[in-house]
This record gives C-alpha cells, structure tokens and sequence, in this order.
C-alpha cells in the first residue's frame, strides 16, 4: 500500500506551478502594474489639460470649428484616393493571379484570335471597297471641280 504522506506530496507537486510559470507571473505583475501607472497618469493629465484648454476651445470655436473640417475634408480627399487606388491595384493582382492559375487564358487567346482575325477580315474588305470606290471619288471630285469653277468664271 502506498504511504499516505507520499500521495499527499505527489498530490501537492502536481498542484504547484512550474518554474517556467512562476518566472512569467514574476515578469507580467510589475510589467502589467507599471503600464496601469502609466494609463493612469496618462488619463490624469488629459483631464487636467481638457479642464484647462476648455476656455481656450470654446473662445476659439468660430475659427477652430471650420479649420478642422477643412483639415478633415482635405485629409479624407487625399486619403480616398489613395484608397481606390490601393483597392484597384489588388483586385487587378488578385484578376491575374487568378488568371495565371486557370484555364481562362487559353480561352481568351483562342476568342481574342477569332476576334482578330475577323477584325483583319473586315478591314481588308473595307479597303478593297475603298481602292475599288477611289477612282470613282476622284472622278466625281475632278467634276465638282470644273463646276464651281466654271461658276467663278460665269459669275464675274
């Protein structure tokens, strides 16, 4: 049979906390109590420098008032721009990285050729029109030449 002061030893042992968990206690009070000083002397001197700059707010409201928001509006437009910027140019990566992992590339150089080759088609076909239509136009041109010419002369 086990002895009892020995159970009550193995029993207390696994109750105690560890070196590891003894020196990170060690480390957070005096680390955690000094920042609660800090918030605390912090918060203390923005009530006194509220308490004393109030006057001096509400004297100079009629000129601070309209200079914050024109300094809030011309932040928030240099801001905003830069912003629909940042957000295009990641949604362009996100499209071509998106693009370079898929199918769809192949796709749209099979479509875009079609498409280009029809293009190259009807440009051809307009500029045989053209050459066949030119000596037409010249001809018609050459006529409404002479004519105006020959009302500048019946004219004077």
């Amino acid at each position: 049979m086990v002895d009892p002061q020995q159970q009550i030893y193995y029993h207390q042992r696994n109750k105690s906390p560890s070196t590891s968990q003894v020196l990170a206690i060690a480390t957070l009070i005096p680390f955690g109590a000094s920042l609660l000083i800090l918030a605390f002397l912090t918060l203390t001197a923005t009530v006194i420098g509220l308490a004393v700059a109030t006057p001096l707010l509400v004297f100079f409201s009629p000129v601070l008032v309209p200079a914050a928001l024109v300094i809030g509006l011309a932040v928030a437009g240099f801001l905003t721009p830069g912003a629909f910027g940042v957000t295009s140019l990641s949604s362009f990566a996100w499209m071509a990285s998106y693009l370079r992992r898929s199918r769809l590339p192949e796709q749209l150089h099979e479509t875009f050729g079609d498409l280009a080759l029809r293009t190259k088609e009807v440009a051809e076909s307009g500029i045989n029109k053209a050459q066949d239509i030119a000596p037409e136009a010249q001809s018609t041109a050459r006529e409404a030449k002479t004519i105006q010419e020959e009302n500048k002369t019946s004219s004077s």
